[in-house]
């Protein structure tokens, strides 16, 4: 009732609370709930009635002007200068010492505050400029070694604190795994040793292949991107910090850590990993069945295997259904229509489909 500092009652509104209060303790109220429904505290009304007569407040009452109050014209002054763009990036603790300077004082750092509160100025009060980074071009794959996407993970050692590196190159056209290396260091020359001899072994072309991965040291040091220069290969890379621009190897780490013989303490040595290592690529590509492509394994696909494969399989569902039709009971039989094109980073439009951009990347 009184709030924060006493606000003065009237003689008539204390008269008419303890009316109130009187009349609901009589009704058998609790005098404590009766003063709480009024927000009154019980300590206030029983100081008002603490003698036979109701006593008005003691306080004078002070109705002066208050001759501190900020004027409408200082809040608009205050309002321009925090606006200007000289001082919109500032906070009124470096803006009043600045005005200072110039032999300018307009109020307290608490008034700017206050002022800026009131207005809604307390926010960024210029445009944005964070910088908006430019989510990387669409990559569309319709064959096998257009598109690879690479990164590097680690691995458990038995020293505390070092690991082994992984480095693991994928196509993303038949998610075969194109190259792989374990080091024990993350290294641009390491990187380009491996694509050097992927490129060889899978007979790439100038122009052909485009490389995307995040932009980690070892992706974009010196070495690695002379080596690319020097094959002819484009590459591509994520935003910083935006593991989603690189999926395909996000989700093949995943898979490796989470397979049944990835080892639950760490690696014994670096000949260890690479054992273990060279056993999971060999039943990755060539037993794996992958789900994003149909069920067929990457080397299947790789070597373009798998559309023969999926016809084989659309002949023998449709030959049971023939034999065994009220199995069916006219459901359709599964897809089995071979993925065409897979994309890396794509845009959906409207209608879903998917937006492509022709890529031009550094060479």
């Amino acid at each position: 009732m009184g709030g924060k500092g006493g606000r003065m009652i009237s003689y008539s509104d204390r008269k008419k609370y303890c009316t109130l209060i009187e009349e609901a303790v009589e009704s058998g109220a609790r005098q404590e709930l009766a003063c709480e429904l009024i927000c009154l505290s019980p300590r206030t009304y029983q100081r008002w009635n603490r003698g036979e007569v109701l006593l008005e407040d003691q306080r004078i009452y002070n109705d002066a002007p208050v001759h501190n109050k900020l004027t409408e014209a200082v809040k608009q002054q205050i309002l321009e200068v925090v606006n200007k763009p000289e001082y919109s990036s500032l906070t009124p603790y470096q803006i009043v010492p600045t005005l200072l300077d110039i032999g300018q004082y307009i109020a307290s750092e608490s008034t700017f505050y206050r002022v800026m509160r009131e207005h809604n100025q307390l926010s960024h009060r210029r445009k944005g400029t964070a910088i908006q980074r430019k989510k990387p071009d669409t990559l569309k794959a319709s064959k096998a070694n257009e598109i690879y996407s690479w990164d590097i993970t680690y691995l458990l050692s038995p020293i505390k604190g070092q690991y082994y590196y992984l480095y693991l190159v994928m196509d993303i056209y038949s998610r075969k795994i194109v190259g792989w290396q374990v080091h024990d260091c993350e290294s641009s020359a390491h990187a380009a040793d491996l694509i050097e001899d992927i490129a060889r072994r899978e007979k790439i072309d100038k122009n052909q292949l485009v490389i995307h991965s995040d932009n980690g040291s070892p992706m974009k040091g010196a070495t690695l991107r002379a080596k690319m220069i020097d094959l002819d290969i484009a590459s591509s890379y994520s935003r910083p910090r935006v593991s989603n621009d690189n999926p395909y190897s996000e989700s093949l780490f995943k898979t490796i850590k989470y397979h049944y013989s990835f080892p639950e303490t760490p690696f014994a040595s670096l000949n260890e990993t690479r054992t273990w290592v060279e056993g999971f690529v060999c039943w990755y590509n060539e037993e794996h069945k992958h789900s994003a492509i149909k069920f067929v394994t990457p080397n299947q696909r790789h070597n373009d295997l798998d559309k023969a494969i999926l016809k084989n399989r659309k002949a023998v569902i449709e030959q049971a259904k023939r034999n065994h039709p009220e199995r069916w009971n006219g459901r359709r039989t599964r897809n089995l229509i071979p993925i065409k094109e897979v994309y890396l980073n794509p845009v959906t439009i409207k209608n879903g489909s998917v937006k492509s951009s022709t890529f031009e990347g550094s060479i």
